[in-house]
């Protein structure tokens, strides 16, 4: 185990950084069919094609994925292309464990604080699972499965003929409605029905989130004139921002989703200031707890934890705190417009900025 810690500290050194995706307003209604041709998903740009889980190092996916978003005063809106020249699916009850089948998954955390964060996973029959996370699972959870997207509006379109392996399918898109309502309705203030939420409470120009798309790909033969998966076969991981490892419970890793007002041809995406201090702090996360697994305690220096090479030059300073239970780490950075701002790192991997 004390193996696995260290290479995902050598994953946060290497030059794979999160991906990025600037989201627009959506100019028009979106009918929530699955086919993407309302006229307004026109202005919204594709993300990259998928790569492999672990990332370039491994082999490129055999079928294309890729996605795109938009937004509005009650929903952020996703679409998704999957290519697939065999669409098959067997799950129809909610909440069953949805990637036994081929499926889509979402990822958001919207505080980027790698804490209580969303999880949804659908199929070719738009069945859904859906799931909240107290914290990740390598720092105990616990998954709250009874957490539902209570008024998401999802669909699924076949270019083909679903779990007929007498012909060849192109694949299957997915639209899928997240009501702003369903990620803060813990707040009193926001409605219990799908009407706009106040202003508080949906996007304004810059807000960033962390966000990650995942495909769950299985070998296929047929048998009986059925599909089947290949028994012996591990499945295929395919995602937006590679997470360097088979895991996607590592926020750290996941994309940035920024949501802009402005039109395409005026807006920007604007990077995270805080992006230097956030890497120094999860390298040391995973270097701490490959250190405490030799040791039996945490490190009390960047160096003690194992890291040669120091933090990005934009981390004026960087100290850690111990107990023998615990530890807090916090990372100064000086921003591109010459301020400085503290972030902690706890040692349950939870990441927050806080005031000098």
């Amino acid at each position: 185990m004390s193996l696995a810690w260290a290479l995902a500290t050598l994953a946060l050194s290497s030059p794979t950084l999160p991906r990025e995706y600037l989201c627009f307003r959506a100019t028009g209604e979106i009918r929530i069919d699955g086919r993407l041709d309302d006229p307004a998903w026109a202005t919204a740009p594709w993300t990259e094609d998928f790569v492999d889980i672990e990332g370039h190092k491994r082999p490129k996916p055999r079928y294309r994925t890729r996605a795109k978003m938009l937004w509005d005063d009650r929903f952020l809106y996703i679409g998704a292309e999957l290519e697939e020249p065999h669409v098959w699916a067997t799950l129809t009850r909610r909440d069953s464990v949805i990637f036994q089948d081929n499926d889509f998954e979402v990822f958001l955390d919207p505080d980027g604080d790698t804490h209580q964060y969303y999880e949804l996973e659908m199929n070719a029959l738009n069945t859904l699972w859906d799931l909240m996370l107290i914290k990740p699972y390598r720092d105990g959870g616990p998954a709250v499965f009874h957490w539902d997207y209570r008024r998401i509006r999802t669909a699924v379109h076949v270019e083909g003929t679903l779990n007929d392996p007498k012909d060849e399918d192109r694949g299957w898109t997915i639209e899928i409605a997240i009501p702003w309502n369903d990620l803060f309705e813990h707040q009193s203030q926001i409605p219990q029905d799908d009407s706009p939420p106040p202003t508080p409470w949906r996007p304004s120009e810059g807000t960033t989130w962390r966000l990650n798309f995942s495909r769950v790909e299985w070998d296929v033969e047929v048998a009986n004139g059925s599909y089947r998966k290949v028994q012996g076969r591990p499945e295929h991981n395919w995602v937006w921002s590679p997470q360097g490892a088979i895991d996607m419970h590592r926020p750290e890793q996941w994309g940035y989703l920024q949501f802009t007002e402005k039109p395409p041809a005026d807006a920007r995406f604007v990077p995270d200031p805080a992006k230097p201090a956030r890497q120094a702090l999860h390298r040391f996360y995973y270097a701490a707890r490959a250190y405490r697994e030799r040791h039996g305690s945490w490190p009390r220096t960047w160096k003690e934890a194992g890291l040669t090479d120091p933090p990005p030059a934009e981390v004026l300073s960087f100290r850690v705190h111990t107990t023998p239970s615990l530890y807090e780490a916090r990372a100064t950075v000086r921003y591109p417009d010459g301020t400085t701002h503290v972030w902690v790192l706890l040692n349950d991997s939870k990441i927050l900025e806080v005031k000098k």
